[in-house]
């Protein structure tokens, strides 16, 4: 599929109905290594939001080789997008209070698109788990999105 304006259009309004993919990052052999994931997208800036844990494949792959794609199927399936750009990963959340902890509560609302019951929970949980937050401007997209059938058809 030839990636002109309207191509790239329909494909990036693709990746802003979805929350759900898969990451992929480049494991040390050169070879991917997938994670479905559930993101946040920013239409203005095409970037993509995900917490991750420290201790995962995918965080210590996208600091080492910050190459990362992001595909996003359609409900149809047969229609998906594919962002690809370099990785951009916060620190581990150090402290239930720091910057961090306040981005990944940002980004849980954004995506859930409501409040946790226990923000207090939520936040010493972001710092025993590890988590931090990996973003993806997309750089290049590619991808299908399936035509509508011609009337009358």
């Amino acid at each position: 599929m030839s990636n002109d304006t309207d191509t790239a259009e329909a494909l990036f309004a693709l990746v802003a109905q979805g929350k759900q993919g898969v990451l992929a990052t480049v494991k040390r052999d050169g070879r991917p290594q997938l994670s479905n994931i559930i993101y946040r997208w920013d239409v203005e800036s095409k970037t993509a939001s995900v917490s991750i844990t420290a201790d995962r494949a995918k965080s210590k792959n996208a600091i080492r080789d910050p190459r990362v794609s992001l595909h996003v199927s359609a409900p149809d399936f047969w229609s998906y997008a594919v962002i690809e750009g370099l990785a951009v990963v916060t620190p581990v959340a150090a402290d239930p209070h720091d910057e961090v902890s306040d981005a990944l509560v940002e980004l849980y609302r954004d995506i859930s698109g409501q409040e946790h019951p226990d923000w207090e929970e939520y936040r010493e949980a972001m710092v025993a788990e590890r988590r931090q937050i990996l973003t993806v401007r997309a750089d290049h997209i590619y991808g299908m999105t399936r035509l509508p059938k011609p009337s009358g058809t």
